[in-house]
């Protein structure tokens, strides 16, 4: 088997096809956790704002989306396309984050994410540590509702 080469690049909204790409695969449908392409183009366009693309032979694998200000950053967004899991990079996407926020003097990084989301694992092995949690914060596509726990580490 070859041997499959993973890069990391950083984007801005040109690359929205191939967050899209991403997107599309890697929110599962039934958590209406997705965020639309005028969603994502918001975002893009506000100061410290930060997006990172991870390719691995040139297909999209995953991306992670941050906002820093005043010493202090949030991920939004971090998704990897099913078919490059358990590949590391989640992981990479994660660090890289992390780097990013070493070099723009951050002193913490924040996150949100369902309480059931296998990324829990992911983010509790690089450091971060749960500080609260949100019942029936989010509302599935079925009408559900779904806890959110709020994460954070120090840079």
């Amino acid at each position: 088997m070859a041997t499959r080469s993973l890069i990391l690049r950083h984007g801005d909204a040109r690359d929205a096809a191939s967050i899209d790409t991403v997107m599309a695969a890697a929110f599962d449908p039934r958590y209406g956790e997705a965020w639309t392409r005028s969603q994502c183009l918001g975002v893009l366009a506000m100061p410290g704002v930060h997006l990172t693309l991870a390719f691995i032979d040139d297909q999209p694998a995953g991306f992670s989306l941050t906002r820093a200000i005043a010493g202090e950053a949030e991920l939004l967004l971090l998704a990897v396309a099913p078919g490059f899991r358990r590949t590391g990079v989640g992981g990479t996407l994660l660090r890289g984050v992390i780097a990013d926020c070493q070099s723009r003097d951050v002193t913490i990084l924040h996150l949100e994410v369902r309480a059931d989301n296998d990324a829990v694992a992911l983010y509790e092995a690089n450091g971060f540590a749960k500080l609260g949690e949100r019942r029936a914060y989010y509302r599935g596509r079925d009408g559900r509702h779904y806890d959110a726990h709020t994460y954070s580490r120090p840079i």
